[in-house]
């Protein structure tokens, strides 16, 4: 073999120095064709079927296909972090399009008042703007670790790294994809299973076990959602997690000292850390309790000038006294981050996550407060901006994590990476704005709205049943010590309330029956295996094979969603 040849594959193959940028001509065309497909995909979908899916492994898959044409230029893009800047950005501006705008947009529309659409659709923008600066200050913290299960995360960057290397692991990715879009046409929820081989099991559990309950009950005459259970369980737990990310956000005393010594011992052993490749080699987390802190204090404070904004725009100042409009703009402020917090940790540990559930939840208790009408619709279409980019967000950022684990020295590559997909995802979200903008009269004027927009609206004018929130109050308690009981860690009772929720039929079975396949495989791969550290290789390599078969579930799921539109057009 050519040693010249030789030398130029290895270089090919070894991490670049710099990570590629967002802006980049050829990376930034193609952002841009792929974010309208995405954006498009989104709306089709939100309004005829109610879903919206996740274009990530599209766009990755785009991605590599077009890196194979033999044209000097394009060539760049079989680089796996161009691709991974790519699919950040179309998926990015599926969600953005689906349910950070059009769906909010929708609340006034379907209340019959088209004036303020447009003031709501500035209301959304700041929404969905706040919602992913927070996370790219926060992800990789202790409330949203990188090392955290995300897992439509997982399935994009084993999608690009299986493209790329081959092999082994490309055909157990690929028959996993096949077996999840099979399974997906037959009305199975092959996602959720994917989900099962990839999370926090106990986190898991709780989530197996609540869409199992929340499948069932109605046959035994106990309609929960009609009762509000689940709505009760989330408030008691999302409150719970609320103070458990506070306690998260302290510095401990020392801690920082600590911290930076044992980095530096550490880099001292070695002969200098910043040339170790890993995050485990440079550090571990990248963001800090200070930096925490920071972010979800700048996050509160952006969503109530956001809410003021709405205020303004929507003509709530002249409709409500000083006290009631400051009250108003505080509540719309505290359900936006906690919307999104509460969507985000469901997202990181399930691959779902519960935004219409939890905007319900503020929807009611604008209700209990007797909330005027358009303001109540304002509220509920700003809290519902919220959420859904952040999950999509920590799903890329996830990707990335993955992708350049090898790169070295990591930490600043690492977060010269996560930069690149924010700004990329930014184009993705600038994209979805145009298309809305657009696009909402003529989809709007034929009937097709965003079917949990009429939800919203249906309640806001019928109201509440008496006793609905003393019922809420009361399932508040049980949901508020599961999550005690889980910790942080696991998210047992956010993630109880978000299965009962969704109640996706036969998703319950799908999730326990991977954690049984999980612990058996685990255990019977380690079957005769003595030696305590032989032991911790083989579950290593068990979860490493389990996470290719959950990846593979999870994309071919997601590829099936994105054939949906074919049906809704």
């Amino acid at each position: 073999m050519n040693p010249n040849t030789q030398a130029t594959a290895t270089a090919a193959d070894a991490p670049p120095r710099s990570h590629p940028r967002a802006f980049e001509p050829v990376t930034l065309v193609l952002t841009i064709v792929l974010s309208v497909l995405g954006a498009l995909i989104g709306i089709v979908l939100i309004t005829t079927l109610g879903v919206s899916p996740n274009t990530a492994v599209i766009g990755a898959l785009v991605a590599m296909l077009i890196g194979r044409i033999p044209i000097g230029v394009l060539a760049r893009m079989r680089s796996q972090h161009r691709q991974n800047l790519v699919q950040s950005a179309i998926s990015g501006s599926t969600f953005a399009a689906a349910n950070s705008l059009l769906t909010p947009i929708a609340v006034p529309f379907a209340l019959g008042r088209n004036d303020l659409v447009w003031p709501m659709l500035g209301g959304a923008v700041i929404g969905l703007a706040v919602d992913s600066w927070v996370l790219f200050r926060v992800f990789d913290s202790k409330l949203l670790p990188a090392t955290g299960s995300w897992p439509a995360g997982i399935a994009a960057a084993e999608t690009i790294k299986a493209g790329d290397t081959g092999g082994r692991k490309a055909a157990l990715l690929g028959v996993s994809a096949v077996v999840g879009f099979v399974g997906a046409l037959f009305k199975l929820p092959t996602s959720a299973a994917g989900v099962g081989f990839l999370g926090n099991i106990w986190a898991l559990a709780m989530f197996g076990i609540g869409l199992t309950i929340g499948q069932y009950a109605p046959d035994f005459g106990f309609d929960l959602g009609a009762r509000h259970v689940p709505h009760g369980l989330m408030i008691g737990a999302g409150l719970v997690a609320l103070v458990q990310a506070l306690l998260l956000m302290r510095t401990r005393k020392g801690g920082a000292a600590a911290a930076a010594g044992t980095k530096a011992a550490g880099a001292k052993a070695a002969g200098g850390a910043g040339a170790a490749a890993g995050p485990d080699a440079d550090g571990g987390r990248t963001v800090e309790a200070p930096q925490l802190r920071r972010g979800l204090l700048e996050g509160m404070g952006l969503f109530l000038c956001g809410a003021v904004v709405v205020a303004i725009g929507g003509g709530v100042v002249g409709g409500l006294s000083l006290p009631a409009l400051v009250g108003w703009v505080l509540l719309a402020g505290v359900a936006a981050i906690v919307h999104q917090l509460i969507v985000g940790l469901a997202a990181m540990h399930s691959g779902w996550f519960p935004a219409f559930a939890v905007t319900l939840i503020f929807l009611i208790i604008g209700l209990v407060l007797h909330i005027p009408t358009v303001p109540l619709a304002l509220l509920v279409g700003y809290t519902a901006s919220t959420g859904p980019a952040f999950a999509d967000l920590g799903y890329d950022f996830k990707a990335g994590w993955l992708l350049r684990r090898d790169a070295a020295p990591w930490r600043p590559f690492e977060l010269e990476g996560r930069r690149q997909q924010y700004l990329a995802q930014l184009v993705g979200f600038g994209v979805a704005l145009v298309v809305v903008a657009i696009a909402w009269k003529t989809f709007f004027s034929d009937g097709k709205v965003p079917p949990v927009a009429e939800v919203y609206v249906t309640t806001i004018k019928t109201g509440l049943e008496p006793g609905t929130m003393t019922t809420m109050l009361l399932w508040a308690i049980p949901g508020a010590l599961v999550q005690l009981l889980g910790g942080p860690s696991r998210q047992m009772g956010v993630l109880l309330a978000t299965g009962l929720l969704v109640a996706t039929p036969q998703a319950g079975w799908m999730v326990l029956g991977a954690l049984v396949v999980r612990q058996l495989y685990t255990r019977w791969r380690r079957r005769g295996v003595t030696d305590p550290a032989a032991r911790e290789e083989s579950d290593e390599q068990a979860e490493n094979d389990l996470s290719l078969v959950g990846a593979g579930l999870v994309a071919g799921s997601s590829l099936n969603d994105v054939g949906q539109l074919t049906k809704a057009l």
